[in-house]
């Protein structure tokens, strides 16, 4: 059984007795986390991170006093921790708001328990268990959208021949929603080719992940369909559950394998477009826990596409693009504020 120092010490902030009992039966149910303190609205929240220095919030979006954002600009600005968005706004209006919390830094959402599923609650609990202990780690930074970036570039060159670019591929993870924001923000509304995107969030987001982007994109973004023919100057965020690749020059979305970790797959959607497009593509991995993406960037990579990363200091986790950089799979590492800029001159 874990000592109390290293026990991964956890708020929980919600309005809803029932969620806080059934958030707190979750967490107790691991030996290494400990609640120490529950918050009925954002405010009381603010005052137990400042007091308790958790390891860990789990943030309502609506709640009286102080709502869920407030309550995430607050604590980022001054007492930055990481913050597991709890939200049952999967669909609707309320779901803008979520992602408007990743904005504001929190690091990643998921659906919150319904008391209806309290007879599933252990299956339930095993999601935000691997959620709070792989998030309690990441390393948080205050005001983490202020920031000034700075530019690292590798000694090789981006290739220059913008001509026959024909698609731009993305992968993110663990902070990728803010991150796909600001790059969508750069881009022109006429963007001459499509994007395909590889983002992991939880089941039931997607849809309103894609609302989100399109209210603050310059391009159109859009769930993938199968068998759909990718447009220039659309974004197609690949469906929850499922891998997207390119085949015959239209999307599939195809199962994931047996003991597939991320879904969907980064590697799997850019060794498609390795073999649908070669050196004509554009490969981006963006901020997220884990290598997935780095095997799959190095093989475009290699056939001549022009690679990019995200740099340390703008990621959320710098999992993934250092994984992809350490396999020689980066053309440049770029702070996140300058990739929109390039994928739009390399595409011209």
């Amino acid at each position: 059984m874990a000592s109390p120092k290293t026990k991964i010490r956890v708020v929980i902030a919600d309005d809803s007795l029932v969620a806080r009992e059934m958030l707190s039966q979750i967490l107790a149910s691991d030996p290494g986390i400990e609640v120490v303190g529950l918050a009925a609205n954002g405010l009381e929240a603010v005052e137990l991170v400042e007091r308790l220095h958790p390891n860990l919030v789990t943030m309502d979006i609506h709640m009286p006093t102080m709502n869920g954002l407030e309550a995430t600009e607050r604590i980022m600005a001054f007492h930055p921790t990481p913050i597991l968005v709890v939200s049952s706004s999967v669909y609707g209006e309320g779901m803008g708001q979520a992602f408007d919390a990743l904005k504001l830094g929190a690091l990643e959402v998921i659906k919150k328990p319904e008391p209806r599923e309290w007879a599933d609650l252990e299956r339930i609990g095993r999601d935000v268990l691997r959620k709070v202990k792989v998030l309690s780690k990441v390393r948080v930074i205050t005001h983490i959208r202020g920031r000034r970036e700075h530019l690292r570039t590798l000694e090789r060159e981006l290739p220059t021949d913008v001509t026959s670019r024909g698609i731009v591929a993305i992968g993110s993870s663990t902070g990728g929603p803010s991150a796909l924001l600001s790059v969508f923000e750069s881009l022109p509304c006429d963007l001459r080719v499509p994007v395909l995107v590889a983002q992991h969030i939880a089941d039931g987001f997607v849809p309103g992940l894609v609302s989100w982007l399109n209210a603050g994109s310059g391009i159109n973004v859009v769930v993938a369909e199968e068998g759909a023919v990718p447009e220039a100057g659309t974004a197609y965020i690949a469906p929850t559950g499922t891998n997207m690749v390119i085949e015959s020059q239209r999307i599939q979305l195809v199962e994931p394998t047996s003991g597939q970790l991320y879904i969907p797959s980064a590697d799997t959607l850019f060794e498609s477009i390795t073999r649908s497009f070669g050196k004509r593509s554009v490969g981006v991995i963006l901020t997220g826990m884990g290598a997935d993406g780095a095997t799959g960037l190095r093989r475009m990579h290699e056939r001549g596409a022009a690679t990019i990363a995200q740099d340390e200091e703008s990621c959320t986790v710098f999992g993934m693009p250092k994984a992809a950089i350490e396999l020689g799979a980066v053309d440049r590492v770029l702070p996140l504020i300058d990739i929109g800029s390039a994928i739009a001159e390399l595409v011209g």
